[in-house]
Formats: C-alpha cells, structure tokens, sequence
C-alpha cells in the first residue's frame, strides 16, 4: 500500500514539474536570468527526485533539500491530497494489524466441545451431558455457556413452528450460566418435566429425527479485552445413548494434567431405555 501510492504521487510530482517546464533545462536557462524562473517544486530534475519527494512528502522526513512552491496551485492541491491519502493508509494498516492480532475467532477456535453428546444417569436422573474445555493456558473471564434446542413444533392453535428455539436450563453448582474454564468440565443438563427432552428415548436418536441441540460458549480474552464466542451444535445421531465421558485430569506430584487425547472418549454405563417421564412415572424401571 505505501510502495504503491509512493510510486503513483511519484509519477504525478514528476508529472506536474514536466508540465510546468521544470525539467526542460534549456528552457529554465533562457526563463532564469529574465523572468526569475520558479518551479513548482524545487530539486526535481528526474523522476527519482520526484519519487524521493514523494516519500518525504507522504511520511513527512523533510530532508530540506526540496519544497513546494506558490507557482502551481496544483502542487499544493496534490500535497493535500496526498497528506490525506496517507493518513488513510496509515489508519487502515494500525486497524488491520490490531484486528489481526487480537482476532476473537483465531481465540475461538481454542475452545474445543466433544465431538458427541451423551444421556445418561447422574445422580438417579438422566442428563444430558457433553464436554467443553480450553487448549490455552491464558483464561476465559466471564465464561458462560447456555443451551438451546431447536426443533419443529406446532402450536395448539395449529400454527407449526419449523424452527422453534427454547433454551435448556444446565445445573450448576455457580449458579446461572457461568463456569470457570480452567479445566475441561462436563456441563450437563438435568432432563426433566420442564426439559424439551422430556420425551426423547434412544429410538429418537437417528438422524431422521427433526432435533438439534446448539451450545454457545461467550466470554471475555484475558490478553485483549475482547469478547469471542465459540459455537457448536448436537444432531439427533450425534447424541449417545449410555455412554458417559471418561476422567481426563489426573493428580500427578501435587499436580494436575489433563490428556486431551482422551477428551471425547466415551464408556458405556448401565441406563434405562427409556424417557425420562416413564423413568419418573415408574421408578421401578431402574
């Protein structure tokens, strides 16, 4: 961006101090001694002088050695113009590179899910469960995370809802939405009569089913200020049914290390085939 607009104010001092006879020197000698020959420009005799005034023009060094004069109203104009080309550039190039430094999707892409989701028994009830966790050593602050799902309803009214969003309520021993990112945690979602997936069974879980489970992480980067957002989202086929995430973190000398070579690994775990308002209407199925 700078070479180029260098090279084209170059091209137009040289231009101007052509037009104006300032490099025809047979003819500044005959103007000199009668007229008192000013040119446009001083110093300018070859089109390296004007790119070199150019420079100075555009970056404001001031060598000395070259200056506009009151000859030629167009050089005035074209040093305005190109004083303000400059201040363009120069703004766009600190806008671009501070963008590229601090870009919260590159920061996003840090934050890993499970590849599955899984439903099964915690605590005497079925949740649905998946795994988040942070590959940067740099924290999350204001971590949250909340879940939606998305699926065709109709109303009573008969009115049909192709793509209805109702959000899920996670249990969290913080309270609300927020989490405290600095290891990978297993956020789970207590299936109840309040839940969409109330009625959901194993033979639900395939891809015909019209079912989509989207799970949105926020928080602020500790190193920029900005806030990043990752997303993810649960098909039907893509949720597991028994299965139960296994431990990744691990105790070793007074410290903790995580295996994330482990992080969507999966263990089957005995739970009821069935949905959750049987499980809760007949308690003798466990």
């Amino acid at each position: 961006s700078f070479l180029c607009s260098w090279l084209l104010f170059g091209m137009v001092w040289w231009l101007i101090a052509f037009a104006h006879g300032d490099l025809d020197h047979s003819t500044r000698l005959q103007r000199e001694p009668a007229e008192g020959f000013v040119p446009c420009v001083t110093s300018i005799h070859s089109f390296t002088s004007a790119f070199l005034f150019s420079i100075e023009v555009q970056v404001t060094i001031g060598f000395g050695g070259r200056m506009v004069t009151e000859e030629c109203p167009a050089a005035i104009l074209v040093l305005i113009v190109q004083n303000i080309v400059g201040l363009v550039i120069n703004a766009i190039m600190l806008g671009c590179i501070f963008m590229k430094t601090s870009q919260a999707h590159r920061r996003a892409e840090t934050l890993i899910f499970s590849k599955h989701a899984v439903i099964a028994l915690r605590e005497g009830r079925l949740c649905f469960m998946l795994r988040v966790g942070d590959l940067r050593k740099s924290m999350i602050i204001s971590a949250t995370i909340r879940m939606q799902v998305v699926k065709k309803t109709a109303s009573l009214e008969g009115e049909v809802v192709p793509l209805n969003q109702i959000d899920i309520q996670m249990e969290n021993p913080v309270g609300g939405n927020s989490i405290f990112l600095v290891s990978p945690l297993i956020i789970y979602h207590v299936i109840d009569k309040n839940s969409p997936l109330y009625d959901i069974s194993p033979m639900n879980l395939h891809h015909h089913e019209d079912l989509e489970i989207i799970v949105i992480l926020e928080g602020v980067v500790e190193t920029t200020g900005i806030t990043t957002q990752a997303r993810t989202s649960y098909l039907a086929d893509e949720i597991l049914w028994g299965q139960r995430f296994v431990p990744i973190v691990a105790e070793e000398d007074g410290r903790y290390s995580v295996d994330y070579s482990k992080f969507g690994n999966t263990v089957k775990v005995p739970t009821p085939s069935c949905t959750a308002r049987q499980l809760e209407e007949d308690k003798s199925i466990m």
